[in-house]
């Protein structure tokens, strides 16, 4: 199996910070939650993506919520190592010291 997470990846959000790629594994698997990338910032290993989540039932599948979200990203030799969500993209940006000039164009 590839990865791409460092095995001591640092997660942070609203319920704080921890550190493993066995967490992020675990988050996955059980968080119920589609996040749909919607704009992305990057420069020098630092990046913020603004992703709409969508929180679904566990029992139908059905959307049972969505919200604006932003997550940044520090990656290094090609693997991440930090992750934190933030209630909006301004905070998300300010975490990574990004700015809006930093957007990348999606075509």
């Amino acid at each position: 199996m590839m990865t791409f997470i460092h095995p001591q990846v640092e997660i942070g959000g609203p319920r704080g910070v921890t550190s493993g790629a066995e967490i992020v594994r675990e988050w996955f698997g059980r968080a119920n939650v589609r996040l749909l990338p919607q704009r992305w910032f990057a420069r020098e290993g630092r990046v913020v993506v603004e992703e709409l989540g969508e929180w679904l039932s566990p029992e139908t599948g059905e959307i049972t919520g969505s919200q604006l979200v932003a997550s940044a990203f520090s990656v290094r030799a090609n693997l991440i190592t930090r992750i934190v969500r933030h209630e909006t993209v301004a905070e998300a940006l300010a975490d990574a010291d990004l700015t809006v000039a930093d957007e990348v164009a999606l075509d």
